[in-house]
């Protein structure tokens, strides 16, 4: 099917996570997307994942997972014939995506303003840490380094555990959205210009924590650890039943009501401790305790569908390969399959997790392997960039 980003070439310099995050949604959307990677090893990613094997073949699961769909060239940025051949890419893209440190692309002399002058139409997005100035600027971030300074382990976790870091990278991912996100957007404009695009994740990260970062702000309540309690709602979390979890969020009035009824006690309802929803925050430990009392006669299954059937939200505290495997995520295509992997194994990664036109989208190679694509798209250093695409030209 036909992409939004059919004919747009990016640049991805990026490293292990955030950045080849972004360029993956990018691809996905179906931009041609060339990962310019040192000779010496590429992108780290290539050496990170949980099979040793793979990762001496600089194939990491961690690569694998955010690079299908690109094409790899190698280049070495501080050498004269690394550099024209870089140039000479510059001046056919549509957009450059690094997450180095800031200075490093100034340093050699690749910065945005001496890119835009090879290339008038240049989205130029830097990732970094924390932007692009102020005073942590050069500092160096990893994603747990980012979780902890935007507030997120302290929020996270029960109280007598906390602080604890989200499970998954999460400031690497949201970064990368946020990064796509305005590149999409730049893209969109009608006169397209040149521009530089400066994402700091730790501001992308506290951009996303809305209600904890604005009960402190406008109410002057700071958020604090609530386990898997809902700060705002009662009964609003994690219950165990007779053989599991269950998540339920009766947030509205009506919702609590129905749950009532489905446990069979509709005395709660009248109960003047949980009667109103502030009254149900003030005493939600005593609710959560008749709640788990009562949901100990069941198994999760049969109170999920229960529930459900009445309009209260609820549902099974899953594994991930479990979530993989239920019928709602694997029927819609959020995975996607390449038998021609280029390992010694067929290839399942995910995508972009939505649908256009009714298809989830795809890309149509697997990650590429180092240098891959060296000889279709790099010219010759006597050539470049003489013989590139002339400036902004379409």
């Amino acid at each position: 099917m036909s992409m939004p980003l059919s004919g747009v070439r990016v640049l991805d310099l990026t490293n292990v996570l955030a950045g080849p995050f972004c360029c993956h949604q990018l691809a996905h959307l179906g931009a041609e997307v060339i990962k310019v990677e040192r000779p010496q090893g590429g992108d780290l990613a290539r050496q990170l994942g949980a099979d040793a094997e793979l990762n001496r073949e600089l194939m990491g699961v961690s690569f694998l997972a955010q690079n299908a769909g690109k094409r790899s060239v190698t280049l070495d940025l501080k050498q004269d014939e690394g550099r024209e051949q870089f140039l000479a890419l510059v001046a056919s893209a549509d957009v450059l995506v690094e997450n180095f440190r800031p200075g490093v692309m100034r340093r050699l002399g690749l910065d945005y303003e001496n890119l835009k002058r090879i290339n008038e139409r240049l989205i130029y997005c830097a990732i970094s840490g924390f932007g692009q100035d102020g005073p942590l600027a050069n500092y160096p971030a990893y994603d747990q380094i980012i979780q902890g300074m935007a507030g997120v382990m302290s929020i996270t976790g029960a109280p007598e555990h906390a602080p604890y870091r989200v499970g998954y990278p999460l400031a690497d991912t949201i970064g990368g959205l946020t990064a796509a996100m305005a590149i999409n957007a730049a893209l969109a404009e009608t006169h397209r210009q040149a521009h530089f695009i400066d994402v700091s994740m730790l501001e992308s990260v506290l951009s996303t924590m809305g209600w904890a970062v604005s009960n402190l702000l406008i109410a002057g309540r700071p958020p604090a650890p609530l386990g898997n309690d809902n700060v705002t709602a009662s009964p609003s979390g994690t219950f165990r039943t007779a053989d599991g979890l269950l998540n339920i969020a009766a947030n509205k009035q009506e919702q609590f009501e129905a749950l009532c009824r489905v446990l069979g006690h509709e005395e709660w309802i009248r109960d003047s401790r949980f009667a109103e929803r502030q009254a149900r925050l003030e005493h939600r430990r005593a609710l959560s305790e008749l709640i788990e009392s009562a949901l100990a006669f069941d198994t999760t299954e049969h109170w999920w569908k229960s529930l459900v059937a009445v309009g209260v939200p609820a549902g099974p505290v899953f594994t991930v390969a479990e979530a993989l495997k239920h019928p709602q995520v694997r029927d819609r295509g959020l995975v996607e399959c390449f038998d021609d992997s280029g390992i010694d194994r067929p290839l399942e990664v995910v995508s972009g997790g939505y649908r256009i036109d009714g298809k989830a989208p795809r890309v149509s190679t697997p990650p590429p392997r180092l240098g891959a694509d060296n000889a279709a798209l790099l010219v010759q250093t006597s050539a470049a960039p003489a013989h590139a695409r002339e400036m902004g030209d379409k």
